[in-house]
């Protein structure tokens, strides 16, 4: 594993302890008080994402790297990025850490069988990679679970620090993103016209159908403004470290790796957009 590897994973484990100190059990058990809007989230993020990933890959076409790029950055959704947004765009806030404390648990187990589902589909049997699931399971749970839970602890034990820590740490988060995202341009810069041009297109097609459908799923379940735009930032606004570091990091891969970098740079253009609609159309009761 090299320096940037390292610095990467170190880099995500600091995330998630901010994306912990936000964190508080009654946001878990927001969830079974709220079930709808936080069903409708979950279906958007683990089970919609992956498969509107894949069918636009198999309309649009990619090169290898790029459509277990595409698949990988799937397998990863939310992160405290789209907390913040939700917060931005006066969303429903709670309903977006609620989704963001479900998906820490669930996508330990889903990660792995959806990077294995893009493996198994896009290389050719002499290409083929193995990847141990047990292994992957509990490398994403030292990243995820272990930081957030220690983050959790300090809220508990430190609320005051913790709020004050909070915040500030999402901000950086977004930065450490940002300069993860440029590194990698840097170091792939003789490729990296031919990259964007493919996976620019799919991650633009994929950031705005998930928006979309997250939203129209929301206001189909009637549910009210702010929480259908929260769904519609959980449903775009993908953890782009994680799966960078998945990539980079688990599967030893860089260029799996540009597509996550390619959509993360996108996604905080569209989360741009929606916080401007957000400021604009949700008044103070949601609606």
């Amino acid at each position: 594993m090299d320096l940037g590897t390292i610095i990467l994973a170190i880099s995500l484990i600091i995330i998630m302890f901010g994306m912990g100190l936000s964190l508080l059990k009654d946001d878990f058990i927001r969830i079974l008080q709220n079930p709808t809007a936080v069903i409708i989230g979950l279906l958007s993020q683990i089970i919609l994402l992956p498969i509107i990933a894949y069918v636009l890959i198999s309309l649009l076409g990619a090169d290898t790297d790029i459509a277990i790029g595409i698949m990988i950055l799937a397998a990863c959704p939310g992160g405290p990025t789209s907390n913040l947004i939700t917060h931005l765009a006066k969303g429903d806030t709670g309903l977006s850490v609620s989704l963001t404390a479900a998906n820490s648990l669930i996508t330990i187990f889903t990660i792995p069988f959806v990077v294995d589902f893009a493996l198994t589909q896009f290389l050719d049997a002499s290409e083929m990679i193995q990847i141990d699931k047990l292994k992957t399971i509990i490398q994403i749970f030292v990243i995820v679970i272990i930081p957030v839970s220690i983050g959790m602890a300090l809220k508990a034990s430190k609320p005051t620090f913790a709020d004050k820590m909070s915040r500030p740490v999402k901000i950086a988060s977004a930065v450490v993103l940002f300069l993860v995202i440029i590194g990698l341009i840097l170091k792939k810069k003789e490729n990296l016209i031919p990259y964007l041009k493919q996976a620019g297109l799919i991650a633009l097609a994929l950031n705005l159908a998930t928006m979309l459908i997250g939203f129209v799923a929301a206001k189909l379940a009637k549910l009210n403004l702010a929480q259908s735009i929260t769904i519609s930032i959980e449903s775009g606004i993908q953890n782009g470290t994680m799966a960078i570091a998945i990539a980079s990091g688990i599967l030893m891969n860089e260029n799996y790796a540009i597509a996550p970098a390619v959509y993360s740079l996108i996604m905080f253009f569209s989360g741009g957009i929606i916080i401007a609609y957000g400021m604009k159309f949700i008044k103070t009761d949601g609606y």
